[in-house]
């Protein structure tokens, strides 16, 4: 299956450093995005050591025997194992991190990985539905029914990871394999954009007409009039259908 993938990142109406970033392998086989944390340089930090070691891998060990799910074991504990690397050099990095979310099209597969509150969503029928599942205090307490479901949006704690890269002894990554189809189309994003539109209107822009690259940036611009609290980064595929 061919596809057709757009990405976009975007300071944020607030900020003044981004600290997100993203690649898009160009062969299309991968892609990955990572939201970094942990002061202005820190952040920035983390998440381009993230995207350069995990592409760099991913490529390096593409064609070899791993499986999916050992390859993408392999990239991140490798971005992980750098990003320690680089805070044992700079003191001053020693709290940085980053989320990450890494989606591959392999073997016939479809796979993803990821860490921290980034995510991966499917529409389908207009239908959307998040694939991945946050690595936050609040999606844990909700649930374990400490605060309601609806709580997660507006709880001061949202944006509390439980789950990042840059830390000693990791062991929330999840991988799992999902399903893709002719008319669905995905949408990989940092928390910049789920935190000012909700699923049901992340839903509409996606449905909607136009190339992935205008729908990317019609969710960063509608991101930005909700008020761009963070810096926004959004990967849009579909499979690129024939004439």
């Amino acid at each position: 299956m061919k596809l057709n993938i757009a990405g976009l990142t975007d300071l944020g109406s607030v900020r003044s450093v981004n600290q997100d970033a993203y690649f898009i392998d160009p062969n299309g086989y991968f892609l990955v995005l990572a939201d970094g944390m942990g002061g202005h340089a820190g952040g920035q930090e983390a998440s381009q050591i993230a995207i350069q070691s995990i592409h760099c891998c991913l490529q390096e060990h593409w064609h070899g025997d791993h499986t999916s799910h050992q390859l993408l074991t392999k990239a991140i504990t490798k971005a992980n194992d750098d990003i320690l690397e680089n805070q044992r050099h700079y003191p001053q990095r020693a709290d940085m991190g980053t989320t990450v979310v890494v989606v591959i099209f392999r073997q016939g597969e479809n796979w993803c990985a990821h860490i921290g509150d980034s995510r991966l969503y499917r529409l389908r029928s207009h239908h959307l539905t998040q694939i991945t599942e946050d690595h936050t205090w609040v999606n844990w307490a909700a649930k374990s029914g400490l605060i309601q479901p609806e709580e997660t949006r507006t709880h001061p704690m949202r944006h509390v990871l439980s789950q990042c890269l840059g830390r000693e002894n990791v062991t929330g990554l999840d991988i799992q394999p999902f399903d893709f189809q002719l008319w669905d189309r995905l949408l990989v994003c940092s928390d910049g954009l789920t935190e000012e539109l909700t699923d049901d209107l992340i839903a509409v822009y996606l449905a909607s007409d136009g190339t992935n690259d205008h729908i990317a940036q019609s969710l960063i611009n509608a991101a930005n009039e909700r008020g761009g609290g963070d810096n926004i980064t959004v990967v849009i595929v579909s499979p690129q259908l024939d004439k």
